[in-house]
């Protein structure tokens, strides 16, 4: 019996032991903060955060690809090394032994950047983390838009073709169509195409838009165009055109006759006898409800050679730009 009690006992003080927090020392990596993204020329801070739980700091070391930069020894004077290194320019004053700061970072400094973190003795542990940073050389202005040809206004079926430029940067911008706030069908896009590599890899690119103007474009009165160019989540700028379509025009005021109608006349031949327009375009004739309507679209000049119509036995004459109304013979 004592055997298989003292078994019971030694498995409850197991469990209990491992049901109860632990505290284990030693250095431990806690957090890398290297930004994904920086612009060129900027200032940059890289962290590296850990917790030496009861053992003594020996070293920080910085790495770029594979290559030291920066040193922290706390026990040596003075305790911050910095190396040469293309691409890195260390801020020595505002660098501890848990952060690093860049000046003026270009193409050159993206890369994988690591920190190594070491213990003095008898601990003698390192521990280390590391991440990519990108830098990203940005256009001098925002996308512009081509293809317009000085037109201002456009008609329903018009094919409409545009250029979206977004001119030295690297990488190359992302470029995107929006019409009246939405995003346009692929199948309506025209590359993206690369159009010059300068010396310092920087890339102008160009995304055409080619489409059929619906009438849907225009319920808001116009059309709006926009090109958004983007990079990475550091640049975000476009540019937009209003397009004004060509508008139906109203129809002329009514023309109507109030008088009282001479005796053996029709209302509408007396309002008809009293017409004479100017014939700029071509005339519609409407009689309903006693008024006359005359519309007058505004289109290209018609020819004015002399031609007859008639209406209710009036005949409407037309010639020398002017429109007269006679009464049809017989009637």
């Amino acid at each position: 019996m004592d055997w298989l009690f003292c078994r019971i006992a030694t498995a409850a003080a197991l469990s209990l032991a491992l049901l109860l927090p632990t505290r284990i020392d030693g250095l431990r990596m806690m957090e890398l903060v290297v930004p994904q993204h920086v612009a060129r020329g900027n200032s940059v801070k890289l962290e590296c955060n850990f917790n030496l739980d009861n053992v003594i700091l020996y070293s920080v070391k910085w790495y770029k690809d594979g290559n030291e930069f920066y040193r922290y020894v706390p026990r040596e004077q003075p305790p911050v090394l910095v190396f040469v290194l293309p691409g890195v320019t260390v801020d020595i004053h505002n660098s501890t032994e848990r952060s690093v700061v860049l000046n003026s970072v270009n193409l050159m400094s993206s890369g994988r950047y690591r920190c190594e973190v070491s213990a003095e003795a008898p601990a003698f542990q390192t521990v280390s983390d590391h991440s990519d940073m990108l830098v990203v050389a940005l256009p001098t202005e925002g996308p512009s838009i081509t293809g317009r040809a000085g037109r201002h206004r456009y008609q329903v079926s018009d094919v409409v073709r545009f250029n979206c430029t977004s001119a030295k940067s690297k990488p190359a911008a992302m470029l995107s169509w929006f019409i009246n706030g939405d995003p346009v069908d692929q199948s309506l896009l025209r590359g993206p195409y690369t159009t010059e590599v300068d010396r310092e890899g920087l890339e102008t690119v160009v995304l055409g838009l080619e489409f059929r103007i619906r009438a849907k474009h225009f319920k808001r009165g116009d059309m709006k165009i926009k090109c958004l160019a983007t990079i990475a989540t550091i640049y975000w700028k476009s540019n937009e055109l209003s397009i004004e379509g060509y508008r139906t025009e109203n129809k002329a005021p009514v023309m109507e006759s109030r008088e009282t109608r001479p005796q053996g006349h029709t209302h509408a031949e007396h309002i008809l006898g009293k017409l004479t327009l100017p014939l700029s375009a071509p005339i519609y004739v409407y009689a309903r409800h006693y008024t006359l309507y005359a519309s007058v679209p505004a289109r290209a000049r018609e020819q004015t050679e002399r031609a007859a119509y008639s209406f209710y036995g009036m005949r409407l004459l037309r010639s020398q730009g002017r429109i007269v109304c006679t009464r049809a013979p017989g009637n």
